[in-house]
């Protein structure tokens, strides 16, 4: 049977124009499924009622900025149906300070379209609850205030991170040269500075907060639903595709300095470069290595680009991004958290010193996590409801 579309296009324009702090701008909604339903209610936190789903089916919802001509739908997120009626909160028109809604909802992780080479994550049908992210990768000046704080409120630290080096340029660029653990108490101190729980614990009972030290904490060492944390991989990858789902890049299918920061290899200029590479020379990034790249490249400002459908920036190229998970196989289901144990911690993302192929979403790598370099930095979430 063909899908059939619903269209929701009420009452999202009223409510996003009061609300300009939502971040996501004015956005209409539709409905595609494989059976009639209907769109009950939409209420005023955003949350979408809607029922007649035929059970044991997914259904995915569109989205675009204006219903002129209704050219432009792009998926959103797919939303399994669990009962009669049905609720999903589908955006936030008050996210926290800097932050984009991630809406809750089933996604395809990893892909197949470059014949699954190594570091590629497997096509695996994931649920992911919903979160907050980080809009941009944590800026220096927000790493240096938060520091600052907790070095005055018992944390330690192995390394400061980097302010005005090679790597970087100022307040407004991503912070980098801090370890994992680093970045892990550093998301304590930050929910501690605001008042909230934090997440992370020295050991499962979750008695004593994670301040100092280099511990191999587990997932039981973890509040879940408390306070910032690194994103887990699979909520990583689910924001960097920014509702698309089985495409190269958080936009598309090709990559251009008009889209990001990263190492140009095309494959109309070098004959093992990339296809999908639309960069103008095998080169840095001129914006981001002075014009010539005898000059070693560094990050862009953390909104320069383009964010994608989510609202989020740069989830590929300009710095690798750190998230919570053990580099190794992992598994689908409801909210994975990664392996138990293992010696790398997963990074994500690409860089600006890293070629397309490391930017596209599926890519995944791993470093022992107590080194820093000068192309990692990160992100945090909150849980949907802090």
């Amino acid at each position: 049977m063909k899908n059939k579309i619903y269209s929701l296009v009420i009452g999202l324009v009223l409510l996003a124009g009061v609300h300009q702090a939502c971040g996501q701008g004015t956005r209409f909604f539709r409905i595609t499924g494989p059976a009639a339903t209907s769109i009950l209610a939409f209420d005023p936190d955003g949350t979408m009622v809607w029922t007649n789903a035929l059970p044991g089916t997914n259904y995915t919802i569109q989205t675009l900025s204006s219903p002129a001509g209704g050219a432009d739908w792009v998926d959103y997120v797919q939303l399994p149906v669990t009962n009669g009626i049905n609720t999903n909160l589908l955006i936030s028109f008050h996210p926290p300070a800097g932050m984009a809604f991630i809406p809750g909802g089933l996604f395809q992780m990893g892909d197949s379209l470059d014949g699954n080479p190594w570091g590629d994550a497997p096509v695996t049908t994931v649920h992911v609850s919903a979160f907050y992210l980080d809009r941009t990768d944590v800026r220096e000046a927000l790493w240096q205030q938060i520091y600052d704080w907790a070095l005055n409120h018992g944390y330690s630290f192995d390394d400061p991170g980097s302010v005005f080096d090679e790597y970087t340029k100022g307040p407004n660029y991503p912070v980098v040269d801090v370890n994992w653990y680093d970045c892990v108490k550093w998301c304590n101190a930050r929910s501690e500075m605001e008042g909230r729980p934090p997440a992370y614990y020295t050991d499962g009972s979750q008695a004593t907060l994670y301040r100092t030290g280099d511990i191999d904490i587990t997932n039981d060492c973890v509040n879940w639903v408390a306070g910032y944390r690194l994103p887990t991989e699979a909520e990583w990858e689910k924001a960097a595709r920014g509702g698309l789902s089985g495409q190269r890049f958080p936009w598309g299918n090709t990559i251009s300095w008009d889209q990001a920061n990263y190492y140009g290899d095309p494959l109309s200029l070098a004959p093992n470069g990339y296809a999908y590479d639309l960069a103008k020379a095998i080169d840095y990034d001129p914006a981001f290595s002075d014009g010539d790249n005898r000059d070693y490249p560094y990050s862009n400002p953390v909104n320069y680009f383009a964010p994608n459908g989510f609202g989020v920036y740069d989830m590929a190229g300009n710095v690798w991004q750190q998230c919570w998970d053990w580099y190794g196989t992992y598994g689908g289901g409801s909210d994975p958290r990664g392996p138990t144990s293992g010696s790398y911690r997963v990074f994500r993302g690409g860089g600006w010193g890293n070629d397309a192929f490391d930017c596209r979403a599926a890519y995944r790598d791993g470093y022992y996590p107590a080194l820093n370099y000068g192309s990692i930095g990160f992100r945090t979430v909150l849980p949907s409801g802090q």
